[in-house]
């Protein structure tokens, strides 16, 4: 039997560009695993920070060395028409492997243009993706599902940046409605960039202001004093869900520091939480997963308020970091499904979803 071409697509028009390269080459590894190699051929494609695709041997060194490609290291002729001229052996991918995090990537814009390719691909398609980026959005579709979250408020950056009138009233609001401490966020950033925890009126305003130079849309959210924990789900229309791991910093909160420097942040996997409640986390994720829709793979992050017994849902995240020290990863690993195992079963959902796996009704 004939391998499958599997399309690596990584790198990307993100913040989360070296991210993405780091996931890229622990997938490449586990498809290096004997049984993958029978099985599939894996083929890197590495989009460039301003766009364009590149494929064959600046691919594979992106691969191999883990440095992006500088922009100007291409010409820059014809730059604007080359974002769309893909390398002709786009054609010959069976089925791809976007691991693209962040704005470009996992926000639905390249499920699209997949989706119009007519080739499976790994994930979430357009709706899952969109909603699992923009937090506003995910959070409408969580309390229409009937699923706990902290309190929030929604704040646009035309309120943020308005006349000295209005702004104070938005502050005002935000200290009434969520009081201290609380977090800003953009609505639309992965890896926690552009989030702050502020404690006071001034540190409000500069967190407000700075989350507005990265999105349009923001959130503020309550403080909550809480254990962070995580599962991740697999599947498409009948997914399951892994153990429940706990994630332990010192920091002051999660942010994109603690998140990608070695030793900052622990995982305890499996996390030391009473059954009934890993039960009730496990059962939360799958319901969030077919709230927004998702396919293949996610994560899902939870506040365990231990002093109550509470289980809020904090976010979903549709294309989870997939580095050997990630949590999605090590979460299965924990579940009994090695890295190499778990790179091909996701391929595998992607071709069901695609409708190329004999003997299901399409």
């Amino acid at each position: 039997m004939a391998k499958r071409q599997v399309g690596l697509l990584f790198g990307g028009c993100s913040g989360e560009h070296e991210v993405s390269i780091s996931s890229a080459r622990a997938i490449a590894r586990a498809f290096a695993d004997e049984a993958n190699q029978a099985r599939y051929e894996l083929r890197p494609f590495y989009i460039q920070k301003d766009g364009r695709w590149h494929t064959g041997t600046i691919a594979q060194t992106v691969l191999d060395t883990g440095c992006p490609l500088q922009p100007e290291e291409t010409s820059t002729e014809g730059r604007q028409s080359s974002n769309w001229h893909f390398p002709a052996t786009t054609a010959e991918v069976d089925v791809w492997f976007p691991i693209l995090h962040g704005p470009n990537g996992e926000d639905g814009t390249v499920q699209g243009l997949l989706t119009l390719m007519q080739v499976p691909f790994v994930g979430s398609g357009v709706l899952g993706s969109a909603i699992g980026m923009d937090k506003l959005a995910m959070k409408t579709v969580f309390a229409q599902a009937g699923l706990p979250q902290v309190k929030y408020l929604a704040v646009s950056r035309a309120q943020v940046w308005s006349n000295p009138c209005v702004y104070p009233k938005l502050c005002d609001e935000i200290e009434a409605t969520l009081g201290y401490p609380c977090f800003v966020k953009p609505a639309n950033l992965g890896s926690s960039v552009g989030i702050s925890k502020v404690r006071n009126r001034t540190q409000l305003e500069a967190a407000l202001d700075s989350a507005a130079s990265f999105d349009r849309r923001l959130i503020v959210e309550a403080g909550v004093v809480a254990r962070e924990v995580e599962c991740a789900v697999l599947g498409n229309d009948h997914p399951k869900a892994s153990v429940v791991g706990e994630i332990t910093y010192q920091s002051e909160f999660y942010d994109y520091e603690t998140k990608y420097t070695e030793g900052k942040a622990g995982l305890v996997i499996p996390a030391t939480i009473p059954t009934s409640v890993s039960e009730q986390i496990r059962e939360m994720a799958l319901q969030a997963f077919l709230a927004i829709d998702a396919a293949g793979l996610a994560r899902v992050d939870f506040f365990y308020v231990e002093a109550t017994g509470e289980v809020l849902i904090n976010e979903i995240n549709t294309m989870p970091g997939f580095t050997a020290t990630s949590m999605y990863p090590q979460l299965w690993g924990a579940t009994g499904i090695s890295f190499a195992e778990l790179v091909n079963q996701l391929v595998q959902l992607a071709l069901e979803r695609g409708g190329e796996v004999t003997g299901h009704p399409h």
